[in-house]
């Protein structure tokens, strides 16, 4: 099916749902055959009127939509608006707010919010292959600042102390970037998470922070020292992993404002998947993120449950 390489054009196409279902049945079924999400089956009888189908395995017999074990299962924002929204999301340089997004789309910010952090669950990259090469490694803190809250939050805070939400970076040089929520800075948790994602052998570049001492058994690990005001030295520096917090840090500041801790690891996956598309046309990067809808619905008790949650502007 004709893939949009504009915002006018997706809004255009997807102005009509039964072009917008067309559109999410090519991207998740592209070989043509429709497979049920319940049973895995491959005969099915379409229904236009309703927009499902029918699987015919008699030990199923179940209804399915193109939607089902998505993002969009049993939302009741058009499908037009969903695919719109993640155009939005997918080609902004420095994320799109939930209220902007309301004011976009027409729905309310909680809306908005919502819809927001299950693209996001879409935009997660797993991999099990393991970076090569040279890998940049650096560590930051992420936590709204004191001056920018009202007084009575500033004065509850100093209190009770003020939330960070550390996140560990490892960039490989010519590849891609991946960022995780860790719980500290210690060598075993920092080591631990370097061993699960960096090929033994591979050329490691650091801060001299102690965490990252002992390395050398494992990788060729060398070091630069920020506190001396060293920041290069040969081919050994971590300004590139530097850079993408500046590009992680101006969304935040500038757009989202705050980043819940229990939500951080979503807000990643959205700069992650930003970074590493950087050099990809709009479209691409939008076609990307609608291949990767099905199976991962995430619910509304599932993002809000044992929290409470700051309906925040991002």
């Amino acid at each position: 099916m004709e893939q949009p390489t504009t915002l006018v054009e997706a809004i255009k196409q997807f102005s009509d749902e039964s072009r917008a279902h067309e559109y999410l049945t090519s991207m998740r079924w592209p070989d043509g055959k429709v497979t049920c999400p319940h049973c895995e089956g491959v005969q099915a009888t379409f229904m236009p009127k309703y927009r499902r189908w029918v699987c015919l395995n008699q030990a199923c017999k179940k209804q399915f939509s193109a939607k089902s074990g998505t993002i969009f299962e049993k939302s009741q924002v058009s499908l037009g608006n969903w695919l719109t929204a993640i155009w939005l999301i997918s080609s902004a340089k420095n994320g799109i707010s939930s209220c902007e997004l309301a004011r976009s789309l027409g729905v309310t910010q909680k809306t908005a919010w919502f819809m927001e952090h299950r693209i996001r669950e879409a935009m997660k990259r797993g991999s099990f292959a393991k970076m090569e090469g040279t890998v940049e490694v650096d560590e930051t803190v992420i936590g709204q600042k004191s001056k920018t809250m009202h007084a009575d939050k500033r004065q509850e805070m100093r209190e009770r102390g003020f939330p960070k939400t550390i996140v560990l970076g490892m960039r490989e040089r010519g590849g891609d970037v991946r960022t995780m929520v860790v719980a500290d800075t210690t060598a075993d948790t920092l080591q631990g998470e370097i061993v699960k994602n960096v090929e033994a052998g591979s050329r490691v570049y650091t801060d001299t922070w102690k965490g990252y001492n002992g390395m050398s058994a494992a990788y060729q690990h060398a070091t630069v020292n920020h506190k001396a005001g060293q920041y290069v030295d040969g081919d050994v520096t971590t300004n590139g992993m530097e850079g993408y917090w500046n590009l992680l840090k101006r969304g935040y500041r500038g757009t989202y404002v705050i980043m819940s801790p229990q939500h951080t690891h979503r807000y990643l996956a959205e700069e992650d998947f930003r970074y590493n598309t950087r050099q990809e046309e709009d479209g691409d990067r939008f076609a990307q993120v609608v291949a990767s809808v099905a199976g991962k619905r995430l619910t509304y008790r599932e993002l809000t449950e044992s929290h409470l949650v700051n309906l925040d502007r991002g």
